[in-house]
């Protein structure tokens, strides 16, 4: 279609909005169909061309603009806007330029602040990161100017709409029956479990899948940045969001202010999204007194990697000796299980690990289950499995309760 018509139009819509009120969609709609009409009038217009443009000048106004089309793609995994001419998005693990941009860089901006103000969230040039999310659970992050020096920089983390299962799982590959089976048992015998792994190799949807094995007369605190746990199995489901600090430098609510409230609200079991920082010996803490059970994940390229990070977290909020935080660790921590996202793209259970004691001051792991790559692999074709080593899980009181 001419541009000069386009532009005619959306001048013709923007000069017809009554900016005193908030406007319904479908008066937005009827705007846009009217000007539309009264251009086809002057200029002919394909129909074709003007369902095309009413839906772009709607989703201008009311939705996220040219990345809306993206947003309802259920291919696209992910979406990532560098400044106003370039964006990228993810289908089927792989990256591709998008062939859309935004006419201003002032239009991006309005999208960026209208995503972030219906979460009560801030973002300007005084404090220019923000996490938040959309309505439909997607992740947000935006970095702005002078932060980013080609920004504003927007992503957008979509999950699926369709709930994953944990045969899903074992179809795909992505762990086995056995592996699955004993993460089922153990989490219906309230073992402490905390999973770890790269950026995008599937942490919270294994959260999400285990959740659904915890019993359904049990009550759960779940603790994240932002939202984006689903847990249907359970009803009794308390839902804590932190809160970013106001213009002011006041009013923040932390992961830590998160759990040190939810262990007075009579949780059997914590959930703690992510964690991060500070907030990891808060949720040690809450692991070890009495609430069995309890899950978590963190960023991090290996089990032992895990582990460091936890202790260097704890180190940055208080000076405890090392073998102290190792010993928080090993009472707190019953089982961790690392994800990877291999060079074909698939993601992967890669290792099941239980936490045994401390041995001459280390951490003494025992794994139980191990990815192993076979000789068919070629190229970025990757194949193996995960398969059970022949160590036994040592702490099994847990198990044997359960079973009794």
């Amino acid at each position: 279609m001419d541009e000069r018509i386009v532009e005619e139009v959306k001048a013709q819509v923007r000069g017809q909005l009554d900016l005193a009120r908030e406007l319904k969609d479908e008066e937005i709609i009827d705007i846009i169909d009217e000007a539309i009409l009264s251009k086809s009038r002057e200029a002919y217009i394909e129909t074709n061309a003007k369902v095309a443009l009413s839906h772009q000048l709607f989703n201008a106004l009311r939705r996220l603009d040219v990345l809306q089309a993206f947003i309802v793609d259920d291919s696209v995994t992910e979406i990532m806007v560098n400044g106003k001419d370039l964006i990228f998005i993810e289908k089927e693990g792989r990256l591709i330029q998008s062939d859309v941009r935004f006419e201003t860089l002032e239009r991006l901006e309005d999208v960026v602040q209208s995503i972030v103000s219906k979460m009560n969230r801030v973002v300007n040039e005084s404090t220019p990161i923000c996490d938040a999310r959309l309505d439909d659970g997607s992740r947000i992050n935006v970095v702005l100017p002078p932060i980013a020096l080609n920004g504003p920089i927007l992503t957008i983390r979509k999950f699926s709409k369709k709930t994953i299962n944990m045969d899903q799982l074992i179809g795909w590959k992505a762990i086995s029956n056995d592996a699955a089976n004993f993460l089922q048992q153990a989490i219906k015998a309230k073992y402490n479990i905390f999973i770890s792994g790269g950026t995008g190799s599937g942490k919270t949807t294994l959260l999400n899948i285990l959740s659904n094995y915890i019993p359904n007369d049990e009550r759960i605190i779940t603790i994240e940045d932002s939202a984006e746990l689903q847990i249907n199995q359970v009803k009794n489901v308390v839902s804590l969001e932190t809160r970013n600090p106001n213009l002011e430098g006041k009013g923040a609510i932390t992961i830590s202010d998160l759990i040190r409230t939810s262990l007075r609200m009579r949780p059997d079991r914590i959930i703690v999204g992510e964690v991060r920082g500070v907030e990891a010996l808060d949720m040690l803490q809450a692991m070890n007194t009495g609430h069995d059970g309890s899950l978590s994940t963190g960023h991090a390229n290996s089990t032992k990697d895990m582990l460091s990070r936890l202790e260097t977290m704890i180190l940055s909020k208080e000076n405890f000796p090392l073998e102290a935080i190792r010993k928080q660790i090993v009472s707190s921590i019953d089982l961790m299980v690392h994800l990877g996202r291999m060079r074909d793209k698939t993601r992967k259970v890669l290792e099941i690990t239980e936490l045994v004691a401390i041995e001459n001051g280390e951490i003494l792991l025992n794994p139980l289950f191990v990815y192993e790559e076979d000789s068919n692999s070629i190229g970025d074709i990757v194949s193996g499995s995960l398969n059970a080593t022949k160590n036994k899980l040592i702490h099994n009181q847990k198990l044997i309760l359960r079973r009794s």
